[in-house]
């Protein structure tokens, strides 16, 4: 018999172990609340990721996906929603007598008005920039 020969039978050997499957092998499915119960773990101060993942059988990249997705979803929400600022609206004064030289002061020392379709919007010292272009934004949009 040649070397070439092919045997029909294969040869017998010994089985050294077995991994026995169960289940469909589907993937999981989590809920949002789930997810986010995870995300919220994991901006703790001093949380480890990959701790938190291996306490609840997850995987790290899985939570850092999540943690995006939700950044993603937060960042997307806040552009989409309209914001409203408290604001005053005055009717229009009668013109003001000749101004004074104390006021001009006060008026040089850091206030501004500004006029937009007949409202006026006057911003003092001390005002925080996001709050003027938010209340800026709201009048020009309502105007």
């Amino acid at each position: 018999m040649s070397t070439l020969d092919h045997k029909l039978e294969p040869e017998v050997k010994e089985v050294h172990r077995l991994e026995v499957i169960s289940g469909t092998g589907r993937r999981r499915r989590f809920t949002e609340d789930f997810k986010a119960q995870v995300v919220e773990e994991t901006l703790a101060p001093g949380a480890v990721v990959s701790d938190i993942a291996r306490r609840r059988g997850l995987t790290p990249q899985q939570v850092f996906t999540w943690r995006r997705q939700a950044r993603q979803l937060t960042v997307h929400t806040e552009s989409k929603t309209t914001r409203f600022v408290p604001a005053i609206v005055e009717v229009a004064m009668p013109p003001a007598p000749a101004r004074t030289p104390e006021r001009k002061r006060t008026r040089q020392s850091g206030s501004i008005e500004v006029e937009i379709q007949g409202m006026t919007v006057r911003i003092g010292r001390g005002a925080d920039a996001k709050t003027i272009a938010a209340v800026l934004r709201a009048v020009k949009a309502g105007a």
